[in-house]
């Protein structure tokens, strides 16, 4: 897993989230402030992130609810719009997640220079969205016919607000998921965003599949980060940096600094 440390910086990395407001198409799009407020908020939030000291930062259309299992078109290319308006500024690696769909990510990667993309990638859910199913050989292939074999896969087998259809152990489906798709890295979510992971199944995991990267997914806060790098190899934070750690608020760049200290505490 040497490629953590190339790519990131450190081995226990952080990426952040940066969540893009609602695009042209989603339910709740600002058409009267148009693209601009997308793009400005996304600016702003952004820079918090990487003047606060993260390792990566990952791109997402959080904000898009209801979310789809296939997006349209309008909003890969309105993903693609903001982060080539940010792209001068950008200083870390960087990765991008279009929910939920992994064939358009690859797509918006391709287009950016994405170092990453995280998705629901394999397996078969009942879900919130309805019935969720995958096709991992297809998104494979997907990425090859594009050209991005560099481009790392964190695949989420804990996939927020579903439930896998078959009733598998974790740690089963962690081997499994290894030996026949391939991952770089498996990521591990609690309920929903900003719910931490069960440390319980953070564990097996890891000890299923001790030769794959396992990061926690969502719920990293200050408090609970040092417990949670002892057993992750990385954490994707998103909810924690924001205004009272409250999902639906802006970045708060002193909550940022506050995290990132503690990890560099951490690693020293």
């Amino acid at each position: 897993m040497e490629w953590i440390k190339h790519l990131f910086g450190n081995k226990k990395p952080i990426i952040a989230m940066c969540h893009l407001q609602p695009m042209p198409g989603d339910p709740y799009y600002d058409a009267k402030a148009g693209m601009r407020k997308v793009v400005d908020e996304a600016y702003r939030e952004f820079m918090a992130l990487q003047e606060g000291g993260v390792d990566a930062v990952m791109f997402s259309n959080e904000f898009s609810m209801p979310y789809l299992k296939k997006v349209n078109a309008e909003t890969t290319a309105s993903m693609a719009r903001v982060i080539g308006e940010l792209m001068p500024v950008i200083r870390i690696p960087f990765g991008v997640n279009v929910l939920w769909d992994p064939f358009a990510s690859l797509d918006l990667a391709a287009a950016t220079g994405a170092r990453f993309i995280r998705e629901i990638m394999s397996g078969v859910y009942a879900s919130d969205f309805g019935l969720w199913d995958t096709n991992t050989g297809a998104v494979a292939r997907h990425r090859a016919r594009l050209g991005i074999d560099e481009c790392k896969l964190l695949f989420n087998i804990v996939p927020e607000a579903a439930k896998y259809l078959v009733d598998r152990d974790v740690a089963d489906i962690a081997k499994s998921t290894v030996f026949n798709n391939h991952p770089d890295v498996i990521c591990v979510s609690g309920m929903t965003a900003g719910v931490g992971a069960d440390m319980g199944v953070l564990g097996r995991v890891k000890k299923a599949v001790e030769n794959c990267a396992v990061f926690a997914n969502t719920g990293c806060r200050v408090d609970t980060i040092e417990e949670i790098l002892k057993v992750a190899d990385g954490a994707v934070v998103g909810t924690t940096f924001k205004k009272d750690g409250k999902f639906e608020n802006s970045v708060d760049k002193a909550r940022v600094v506050e995290f990132m200290d503690k990890v560099h505490t951490i690693r020293g």
